[in-house]
């Protein structure tokens, strides 16, 4: 399938479907933290299981996130490189996901809790995505995409 995205520069081409996947797991990652708030029946902010919940969502939108970030992202294959490299980026996106979360939690206490989830998703995405770079780059003949 040929993508609009395939006419801008390199460097742009993945910052725009960097985007369009972080929103994607933003918005998956908000749901299951939801689903995991409704199903512990909505522990108080701020508690342990508060946090159990956001680190469940979290990585359950992990494993899409993986395979989007590839395919689509930035055109590469699955490998262990960047595996490795997605763990270790992810790694460091979910400690400035938890060290974000009480702040905004402070900062903003009349937020709902999807809005913090959201707030704090996307600035850990935006360190994440200068983190990917370095992991998702590709030689040219291994292009996979149009």
């Amino acid at each position: 399938m040929k993508l609009p995205t395939r006419y801008l520069p390199d460097n742009i081409r993945s910052a725009v479907r960097f985007f369009f996947v972080g929103t994607t797991g933003a918005i998956l990652q908000t749901w299951f933290f939801m689903a995991a708030l409704l199903l512990m029946e909505h522990p108080e902010k701020g508690t342990a299981l508060y946090y159990v919940a956001f680190g469940i969502g979290y990585v359950l939108e992990m494993i899409p996130n993986y395979f989007f970030s590839n395919w689509y992202t930035f055109n590469t294959r699955p490998t262990k490189k960047n595996a490795g490299g997605f763990l270790f980026a992810r790694a460091i996106n979910l400690i400035i996901q938890f060290v974000l979360l009480p702040v905004a939690l402070a900062s903003f206490p009349s937020w709902r809790d999807d809005l913090i989830s959201i707030f704090v998703i996307f600035i850990g995405g935006c360190i994440n995505y200068l983190i990917c770079l370095l992991f998702f780059n590709k030689p040219k003949d291994e292009n996979i995409q149009g």
